[in-house]
């Protein structure tokens, strides 16, 4: 199985980015009796921060200017 790239990984972390713009804009609402929830918003922010922290890995790791490790917690 292939890693994840830096691009799947940038339109991981966009994807993410405008869901937190659309909960930020309404969480909840209501039609006619029924009601919907958007996703939760502290989902959404641990999966910016982990796409985020991996895009910048990656990002760095094609520029020479880190290592990419892989099993590693940090």
């Amino acid at each position: 199985m292939a890693g994840i790239t830096l691009d799947q990984a940038q339109r991981q972390l966009d994807a993410y980015l405008a869901a937190s713009e659309a909960v930020a804009r309404k969480q909840s609402y209501s039609i006619a009796g029924r009601s919907l929830t958007l996703a939760d918003a502290a989902d959404i922010q641990k999966s910016i921060e982990y796409w985020n922290a991996l895009v910048q890995k990656l990002s760095a790791a094609a520029s020479g200017r880190g290592r990419l490790r892989y099993g590693v917690a940090e």
